[in-house]
């Protein structure tokens, strides 16, 4: 409807209409939580989490109808039949740009339970959003560097155990486990400095997956690996809002979880620890290999 509009003055609505979405639903949003942290019985906080992922799940399908609204983008999708909202799921996808998010709760709203993805700490400070992913439960993790690890090696598992008391809250309520294996945002300098095997994807990093696995793993319908591509480049948010994105690709694909990821000592065992990293490295593999695929196909179209 919106459409006609120059790339700028789209973009200024579309980020007007995303803030009065954000604020109304997280008004909505905070009330609940306050109801949450008033009643400490298990039993009432699950009907509330309910209805807290009610308000997020309602808030992604406005997003996505401001999307419909002001952008001309071309959106391929394809594996996401067959997916249940009543389940709970692994979700893991490669990461190059803020915009992830939202194409990812765009496909998936509905389809599985909402997404409660691993974030820095330092995102809970982002205004309004920033506590609403703490009232939602998503776990925020504290990523140490090596030389600070290497002077504090007890810290060293304190990401581990974040994940895991945010896996058992999890259990309650069917939920979908957002991982960015990768750790952070893809760039061609992050890629250079790690010496990257890969030639579209950093290195997979496997503990929070193979933690969630271990606590939830017997619930897990399945492992739902996506990949998404932008065949124009890697976007910035604000090109995104003035929709100035052509295409977006996203594949998904379900896969089995080996039974003998369920249960595992990630942190103190060894083996276990090397048959998850090979077992993501596999994948990561594949994945790789599929945006050469897709991007190959677009020179070509």
């Amino acid at each position: 409807m919106l459409k006609f509009l120059p790339s700028t003055v789209r973009g200024i609505v579309a980020a007007a209409l995303l803030g009065l979405n954000t604020l109304f639903w997280c008004t909505l949003l905070f009330a609940l939580s306050l109801v949450k942290l008033a009643l400490p019985v298990r039993a009432a906080r699950v009907v509330i989490d309910r209805g807290l992922n009610g308000i997020a799940n309602r808030w992604i399908a406005c997003n996505s109808g401001w999307m419909r609204l002001t952008q001309r983008t071309e959106w391929d999708v394809a594996g996401l039949e067959g997916l249940e909202p009543a389940g709970w799921y692994m979700v893991n996808c490669n990461h190059q740009s803020w915009v992830d998010i939202l194409v990812l709760q765009h496909v998936l709203n509905r389809r599985i339970p909402l997404l409660k993805f691993f974030l820095k700490q330092q995102l809970i400070y982002v205004p309004v959003i920033g506590i609403a992913w703490w009232a939602l439960d998503f776990p925020f993790m504290r990523r140490h560097s090596e030389a600070y690890l290497r002077k504090h090696p007890e810290k060293r598992f304190d990401d581990l155990e974040t994940t895991r008391r945010a896996c058992e809250k999890f259990a309650h309520i069917p939920t979908s486990v957002m991982n960015f294996a990768e750790g952070t945002r893809f760039t061609p300098e992050k890629h250079r400095a790690q010496h990257s095997p890969y030639r579209h994807l950093l290195k997979p990093k496997a503990g929070a997956l193979a933690l969630a696995l271990g606590v939830l793993g017997a619930k897990f319908r399945s492992y739902l690996d996506l990949t998404i591509v932008y065949p124009s480049g890697r976007p910035t948010f604000w090109h995104f809002l003035c929709g100035d994105v052509p295409r977006i690709v996203v594949r998904a694909r379900r896969l089995p979880i080996p039974l003998e990821f369920s249960g595992g000592d990630y942190a103190r065992d060894p083996q276990h620890r090397k048959a998850i990293q090979h077992w993501l490295q596999a994948l990561w593999q594949q994945k790789d290999e599929e945006i050469e695929a897709l991007l190959a196909e677009q020179d070509r179209g």
